[in-house]
C-alpha cells in the first residue's frame, strides 16, 4: 500500500515468565511471537521460525474510530502475559480497563473481564488458577479466575503497580511500581504483601527474573537505571545507569554466559550486560526506532524486540549480538512474549486478519537554538494522521509549539513536566494544514519547534529535524 501526502512528503525527512518458557527448545514453527500493538489495538502474531507476520488479532479499532461514543472494542491493547501450558494468551488493554483471554491455538478470544481503571500487565500464577493483572490507575492487584472470567479479589499495593511476576516455585509474587518507588513482595496464597523493598525511582514498568531465578532485574523508565533484587535475601542487590527511556528486559544463556539484553528507547539500542556483580556491558546493538518490549526464545539462541515507533519487530542472534530480521507488525507495539508451543496441532493461524496498519515515518529532532532533544513518528490514519511528539531536555514546566513548515498555526502545544520532557500525539487532517502536505504539492517538510507561542522561525527554534 502506498503511504499518503502527508507520509510521501515527510519521508525523506523521515522469569517467572521466562522459566515458564524455560524449555530451552530449539525454534519451532508451533513456537510464537506476540506484540500488543496500542495504536492499532490488536496482537500481531509472528512465526519465528521464519520471522514472518501470520496475521493480526484484532481486539478493537485503529485510532481514532475508538473516539465513538458507540465504541464497543477494546482500547489501547497493552499488556500480554501466557499460562503454564502455553495454551492461553491474555491481552491487556489500558484504555478499557480490560483483559481478553486468547487461545492461542485458534486465535480466538476465549473471554473478556473488565477490571479497574487503566491496567498495564498481568500474568498467570504458577499453577495456572489465577490470573493476577495490576491496576496501575489504581492501587491494587486484580486476582481472576481464568476459567469464569471474573474477577474474584483485589490485592492491595502501593500506589500504581506496573507488572507482576510470579516465582516458580510458587510461593511469592514480585510487584514493581509506575508511580511509587518501591517493590511489594506477595504471599501469593495469602494475598498479601509481607515486604516493601525501596527503590531508585517511583517509575518501574518491568521486571523480570534472571533464568536461576536468583534476581530480578526491574527497569527505571524515567532515569534510565536497573536495579537488581536478591529473591534469597529479598533485598538491593545493585543499581545501575543503562540510558534513556529504559524499557523492557530479556535474558538469553548464550556461549558467552548468561547476558541481559535491555531496550533502551532513547538511544534506539538494545544493551547488553553480564551478570557480574557489577554488570559490564559486553555490546550496544542498534535496531528500529523505540524498541520496547523485549524477549528471548526457548533457547536463547534469538531476542525478539519490540520497536513502539517502527511498527516492526527486530531479531537478534544473540551468539552475535547482530540483528538478523525485521518483521512489520501492528502500530506501537508494546509488551511483547515468547510462546513456545503455543500453536498446537490446529496450527496456529486461523482467525488472524491482515496487517491493519502502514509503516511509519520516525523523524529525528536535533537542537536548535534550546539544547533540547525529540522525535517525531507520523502515522496515517486513513483519512486523516497523527504526529506522535516526544520533547526531552527542554525547560522545565514550559510550553512549546509544533510547526510543520510552511504553515502559521501550530498543529500542538505541550508543556513540558518539571523533568523537561513531554509528549503528546496530534491527530486531524494534518495534510490541508500546509500546501508543502498537500496532494497536489508535496514537498519535504520539516518539523519546528518553537517555546511558548512564538511564530515557526527556523533560524529561532529550540529543534529542528534532523534533514
Amino acid at each position: 500500500m502506498k503511504p499518503f501526502p502527508l507520509l510521501a512528503a515527510m519521508g525523506s525527512i523521515a522469569s517467572s515468565a521466562m522459566l515458564m518458557n524455560a524449555a530451552w527448545a530449539a525454534l519451532g514453527a508451533q513456537d510464537r511471537v506476540y506484540t500488543a500493538d496500542q495504536n492499532s489495538n490488536t496482537v500481531s502474531v509472528v512465526n519465528p521460525a521464519t520471522n514472518t507476520l501470520l496475521g493480526q488479532i484484532k481486539l478493537g479499532n485503529q485510532r481514532p474510530d475508538i473516539l465513538s461514543p458507540l465504541y464497543k472494542g477494546e482500547i489501547n491493547v497493552h499488556g500480554l502475559g501466557f499460562s503454564p501450558d502455553h495454551k492461553t494468551l491474555i491481552a491487556i488493554s489500558n484504555g478499557s480497563n480490560s483483559v481478553a483471554f486468547i487461545d492461542t491455538a485458534s486465535n480466538k478470544v476465549k473471554g473478556i473481564v473488565y477490571i479497574g481503571r487503566s491496567p498495564h500487565e498481568g500474568f498467570f500464577t504458577a499453577d495456572g488458577k489465577e490470573v493476577w493483572a495490576v491496576v496501575r490507575g489504581e492501587n491494587y492487584i486484580s486476582v481472576i479466575d481464568p476459567t469464569t472470567f471474573k474477577e474474584t479479589g483485589r490485592i492491595e499495593t502501593a500506589p500504581g503497580p506496573g507488572m507482576v511476576l510470579f516465582h516458580p516455585a510458587g510461593k511469592l509474587a514480585f510487584t514493581v511500581s509506575s508511580f511509587t518507588a518501591e517493590v511489594d513482595i506477595i504471599d501469593v496464597a495469602a494475598h498479601k504483601v509481607i515486604k516493601r523493598i525501596p527503590v531508585t525511582s517511583p517509575f518501574s514498568p518491568f521486571l523480570q527474573f534472571s533464568p536461576d531465578t536468583r534476581e530480578i532485574w526491574m527497569t527505571h523508565k524515567d532515569v534510565g537505571k536497573v536495579t537488581r533484587i536478591d529473591t534469597e535475601k529479598l533485598n538491593v542487590k545493585g543499581v545501575f545507569d543503562t540510558g534513556m527511556i529504559t524499557n523492557h528486559i530479556g535474558f538469553a544463556k548464550t556461549a558467552n554466559g548468561t547476558l541481559a539484553y535491555v531496550t533502551v528507547g532513547g538511544e534506539n539500542a538494545v544493551k547488553v550486560y553480564t551478570m557480574d556483580d557489577t554488570p559490564k556491558l559486553a555490546a550496544t546493538i542498534p535496531v528500529g526506532a523505540l524498541p520496547h518490549g523485549i524477549w528471548a526464545s526457548a533457547d536463547g539462541s534469538r531476542m525478539y524486540v519490540g520497536l513502539e515507533n517502527g511498527d516492526a519487530v527486530d531479531v537478534i542472534d544473540t551468539a552475535t549480538n547482530k540483528l538478523i530480521a525485521r518483521v512489520p507488525v501492528g502500530q506501537a507495539p508494546q509488551a511483547l512474549v515468547y510462546v513456545s508451543n503455543a500453536a498446537g496441532a490446529q496450527g496456529g493461524t486461523s482467525n488472524l486478519s491482515a496487517r491493519v496498519n502502514t509503516d511509519p515515518i520516525n523523524i529525528a529532532l536535533k537542537s536548535g537554538s534550546g539544547g533540547g532533544a525529540g522525535f517525531v513518528v507520523v502515522r496515517n490514519l486513513g483519512l486523516i494522521d497523527s504526529l506522535e511528539v516526544s520533547l526531552f531536555k527542554l525547560k522545565p514546566q514550559t510550553v512549546y509549539s509544533i510547526y510543520v513548515s510552511g504553515q502559521t498555526t501550530p498543529v500542538a502545544s505541550f508543556k513540558t513536566n518539571p523533568k523537561g520532557m513531554a509528549n503528546g500525539t496530534a491527530i486531524g487532517p494534518l495534510r490541508q494544514v500546509s500546501n508543502t502536505l498537500s496532494s497536489t504539492n508535496a514537498a519535504p517538510s520539516k518539523i519546528i519547534v518553537m517555546e511558548g507561542g512564538a511564530p515557526a522561525d527556523p533560524g529561532k527554534a529550540v529543534l529542528l529535524s534532523a534533514s
